[in-house]
């Protein structure tokens, strides 16, 4: 998921943010909910918003999710430019990239 960070903010971008579905997939609607949980501001086609106090939260998250097996790489990886210094916190979980 293509994310930055500013004010010790994180701002994911909203066409990676998890889906909900009705008719789909328990484990990706749980994570959408789960995800959507911690956010402090997760608007439908805005950038969803996770405030420091909650990064230890996020990253167990997204280790649990990405250990089940469920889902993708890039669905339960942060991915950051490559000129962004990623905090030590959320290494485990994220990766550089070609963030647009």
């Amino acid at each position: 998921m293509r994310a930055r960070i500013s004010n010790q903010v994180i701002y994911l971008h909203p066409e990676d943010v998890p889906q909900y579905n009705k008719q789909g997939s328990t484990v990706r609607n749980t994570y959408f909910w789960a995800l959507r949980s911690i956010a402090a501001r997760a608007y439908r086609g805005k950038d969803w918003e996770y405030e420091e106090q909650v990064w230890i939260a996020l990253v167990r998250m997204l280790i649990s999710f990405a250990e089940s097996g469920y889902l993708g790489y890039r669905e339960t990886t942060l991915e950051f430019s490559p000129d962004a210094e990623i905090p030590a916190l959320l290494r485990a979980v994220s990766t550089w990239g070609s963030v647009s």
